[in-house]
């Protein structure tokens, strides 16, 4: 089974939009065909991004805590990375990296540029449309 860490932004977008990859990984998530790995500071930025207002005119605040709670769920929690790296152009992103060593993730999922043009990532960063079709293909 593989192991990802999806960007937080992925899980925005899926709620925003029923199609497209973001939505196409959360249903392959809820299917079990991979694994997604994440942690106490994700679920509190998720819940923190869904509650603003640009995102909460389109995604009511049920739909967010029903949604956050279901990751909460599904997902793989392991603590919050203690060793954070400075590795990613936007300081942000860093525990996401530092998440997916401490949790072995296999890869990193996100549509961040920051994230995208790290050389040499391990584990690497795919786009959300990529790791959509990695997984849509496994047995």
């Amino acid at each position: 089974m593989i192991r990802a860490v999806l960007d937080t932004y992925v899980y925005v977008a899926a709620l925003l939009s029923r199609h497209g990859a973001p939505a196409r990984l959360v249903a392959a998530l809820h299917e079990g065909l991979f694994d997604a790995l994440t942690c106490p500071k994700q679920l509190a930025e998720l819940a923190g991004v869904l509650a603003r207002p640009k995102i909460a005119r389109h995604v009511s605040a049920d739909t967010a805590r029903d949604f956050v709670a279901w990751l909460e769920r599904v997902a793989v929690t392991v603590p919050d990375p203690c060793d954070v790296a400075a590795l990613s152009p936007d300081p942000d992103d860093d525990y996401l990296i530092a998440l997916a060593h401490s949790g072995r993730a296999r890869v990193i999922v996100s549509g961040d540029a920051h994230l995208l043009q790290i050389e040499d990532a391990t584990p690497p960063v795919i786009p959300p449309a990529e790791f959509a079709l990695l997984v849509e293909g496994l047995p």
